[in-house]
């Protein structure tokens, strides 16, 4: 697969800024709360903004303000033995800037836990629920946090990277 050589990759926050001025996403977060962006990177065209994980749910509000209308999924990454150990991605999309962005975000394993964006964005409630049925990451104010996979009698999280293959015995 040959890489696109007319995106530019813009490998970290201050290439980000000074290649992206314009980007709305970009500006609505820092217009926002500048203190919130931890990190930026483009790549093959996406944009990618890691927030503050206490700020996840303004950050997302403050690009959908902006014209980000379409949540369009989430999703979480196990990092084991890294720290912070888990990843948040979120995927919103905006059909008048004709585009598709991922907020981030970094949450440690001693307090797994981050605010729902299903008041924003009331189909998240099913991502949500699957990240913390799998991974075990709650969503602080989600309208019905429980498992919706597993059994409800299932021990621990499956697709946590020091989950035992054959499960708990």
């Amino acid at each position: 697969m040959a890489v696109d050589t007319l995106k530019p990759t813009l490998a970290d926050k201050d290439a980000v800024l000074a290649g992206l001025p314009d980007h709305p996403a970009l500006k609505a977060v820092l217009a926002w709360n500048p203190q919130a962006l931890i990190d930026a990177k483009l790549d093959r065209g996406e944009l990618t903004l890691t927030i503050a994980p206490e700020e996840i749910c303004a950050a997302v509000a403050a690009v959908q303000a902006a014209g980000y209308n379409a949540f369009d999924d989430m999703t979480a990454v196990d990092w084991f033995p890294s720290s912070p150990r888990f990843q948040l991605s979120y995927h919103l999309s905006s059909h008048s800037f004709k585009e598709r962005i991922r907020l981030r975000t970094l949450v440690d394993e001693a307090n797994p836990a981050v605010e729902s964006i299903t008041s924003l964005w009331p189909a998240a409630n099913y991502y949500e629920r699957e990240v913390f049925d799998l991974f075990g990451i709650r969503f602080e104010n989600h309208p019905n946090l429980r498992r919706i996979m597993m059994p409800d009698e299932w021990e621990g999280h499956p697709l946590r990277k020091d989950y035992p293959v054959e499960g708990y015995r």
